[in-house]
């Protein structure tokens, strides 16, 4: 698969700069950066989609001392 994006000419020149410094391309540090932070993204998402969930479903939050307490875990 191919992926074309834009970007802003100063992280293009960034990209360039490094690529040059470093005798890789340009590429090889995009896919890096995606592939460094992708997990990341997603875990942000998938997060922020379920506390939408939970909000929306008006269910109530149980405090942390409690949900330990009910499984033995005190303090």
């Amino acid at each position: 698969m191919m992926l074309a994006i834009r970007l802003p000419p100063e992280i293009e020149k960034r990209l360039e700069r490094l690529a040059k410094k470093t005798g890789r391309t340009k590429t090889f540090y995009a896919r890096e950066a995606i592939l460094k932070h992708l997990e990341d993204m997603e875990d942000t998402y998938i997060a922020e989609k379920a506390l939408d969930e939970f909000y929306k479903s008006g269910e109530k939050a149980v405090p942390l001392d409690k949900v330990k307490k009910s499984l033995g875990m005190e303090t």
